[in-house]
């Protein structure tokens, strides 16, 4: 294949991409009073019992040896209401680090993972095993703590563009 197939390929993988509307979750790592995250739609679950989710890092983000290095991280799944939070860890505006947690309300669990207490659901998970695959490093966490706050409709992410599904009809 040669450059230009290939950047043809690459092109038409990212716009077949973008037709996955996704969930939008922030992901938050921090080694002491280092603290950083990212804006990611790639959280699956891997298992039930025990509960694990995997998300992918890349591993050129400021993120990445932060959280490496801390073994535990946190998963907040957003609301509608938090867009700005994903923008905020998207690295809009230029905020890197702390500067990415102003504007949400965020509390610790006992062993230092950040959560947001206005995230429809979140995760604690300690990191239980990395494959680095190209620029990525794929991380399986062992959910260690989980918390729900049922109410709004989750922040959706489709075609480059942030949106959300409207709360189900009551019956």
């Amino acid at each position: 294949m040669n450059q230009d197939q290939n950047q043809d390929l690459n092109q038409a993988f990212r716009q077949a991409m973008r037709q996955m509307a996704g969930g939008v979750c922030v992901i938050t790592a921090n080694d002491g009073e280092q603290r950083t995250g990212l804006t990611a739609t790639s959280v699956v679950s891997v298992s039930m019992d025990p509960p694990e989710l995997l998300i992918s890092v890349n591993r050129t983000s400021s993120t990445w040896p932060v959280l490496e290095k801390a073994g535990r991280f946190g998963i907040n799944v957003l609301s509608r209401a938090q867009q700005h939070v994903a923008e905020n860890f998207s690295g809009q505006g230029g905020l890197r680090g702390a500067q990415r947690y102003a504007d949400d309300d965020w509390t610790q669990t006992s062993e230092g993972v950040w959560l947001s207490r206005k995230a429809l659901a979140v995760f604690a998970c300690d990191v239980e095993k990395v494959v680095e695959h190209r620029q990525h490093a794929l991380i399986v966490g062992k959910v260690t703590f989980i918390g729900v706050l049922p109410g709004d409709s989750p922040l959706t992410y489709w075609q480059g563009q942030y949106g959300s599904f409207a709360p189900p009809a009551a019956p």
